[in-house]
């Protein structure tokens, strides 16, 4: 249970900085190793089956603006902070490619090991290479249509001749990274700000969606907690297979109960429960028969349960249960 980490877009003039983490959780995935050595096809097969397999994974995102504004430095240990923050899933060591500690100053600093070539050696942080090179490439392919005559699916950012001479021909555009030496001389090139907002709208609808994610987890954490005070022991968070995953995992007067937690922001929104349709039910008691099947457990009363909550300081609403 490694969460491997590596970066994509560190040396490039123009485009995001992507942090990929990844918890392979046991899955053996055939072919794995640095993005960079791998071809595009290849690359793209083994994306969609990382995120298939996996136990966990995130991607953090910053962009031009947020480098050139922060600097490189710290950008890392943003995006690194922000893919982290995304992965759910269980692990005991954090492996980062290259040497240095970008969670440091964080809670989960001290569960760090840097290791050159980590990509070459880690299967998981192999595989955070991977997504993290695929999620960039296909981010700057789609700014062709945005910013045409740039190429920018071609050299995805970097500094190719290619890429000087467009520059040269038609200016910087906001993914241009302006605190970048090769580019410091256009820093006071005006920049229209419908441009601006054409350009961040992908990348800050990513960081709006990690946002929402941490919201969520709390609203996670405010289910676990209701239920401790109503008797409950928490056995297990996020218990995932391929197959199926189960929010909470919780044992009370010997019976085990299997909570699926539902979250909305605004309360007009419906309710979390009215997610848990007759299939979902049928889906959660699956699950349910699957970790007893899993974990050996014979001859105890199951049940399955659902918890809503709303509001950004998430509250519960309500709560269900289902033989």
């Amino acid at each position: 249970m490694i969460l491997g980490i590596d970066e994509v877009g560190r040396g490039p003039w123009a485009g995001p900085l992507v942090i990929g983490a990844v918890v392979l959780g046991g899955e053996r995935i055939e072919g794995l190793t640095d993005s960079k050595k791998l071809t595009k096809k290849r690359r793209d097969a083994l994306d969609v089956e990382i995120r298939q397999k996996a136990a966990g994974y995130g991607l953090g995102w910053v962009s031009a603006s947020e480098i050139d504004s922060k600097g490189l430095s710290e950008g890392l240990r943003l995006a690194t902070r922000r893919a982290v923050e995304q992965v759910a899933a269980s692990y005991h060591e954090i492996i980062i490619d290259g040497t240095i500690n970008f969670l440091a100053d964080t809670s989960k600093g001290r569960y760090v090991t840097t290791m050159k070539k980590a990509d070459l050696l880690v299967p998981s942080v192999s595989a955070a290479s991977v997504i993290a090179k695929v999620a960039r490439d296909n981010y700057m392919a789609a700014q062709d249509d945005v910013y045409p005559g740039y190429k920018f699916s071609g050299h995805v950012g970097y500094g190719t001749a290619a890429h000087r001479e467009a520059i040269e021909r038609l200016g910087v555009t906001p993914l241009h990274r302006l605190s970048f030496a090769p580019l410091a001389k256009y820093k006071s090139f005006d920049v229209n700000t419908s441009d601006q907002t054409v350009l961040h709208r992908e990348v800050e609808d990513i960081i709006e969606h990690e946002t929402t994610k941490k919201v969520g987890d709390r609203a996670e954490d405010e289910a676990a907690k209701y239920l401790v005070r109503h008797g409950h022991e928490i056995t297990e968070r996020n218990w995932r297979t391929r197959y199926c995953e189960i929010d909470i995992v919780s044992y009370k007067a010997g019976t085990l109960y299997f909570t699926e937690v539902k979250y909305r922001r605004q309360p007009n929104q419906g309710g979390g429960l009215v997610a848990v349709t007759q299939k979902k039910l049928n889906q959660m008691r699956y699950a349910a028969k699957l970790y007893a099947h899993n974990k050996k457990i014979v001859d105890v009363p199951m049940v399955v349960s659902a918890i809503s909550l709303t509001g950004n300081s998430p509250s519960i609403e309500q709560y269900i249960e289902s033989i």
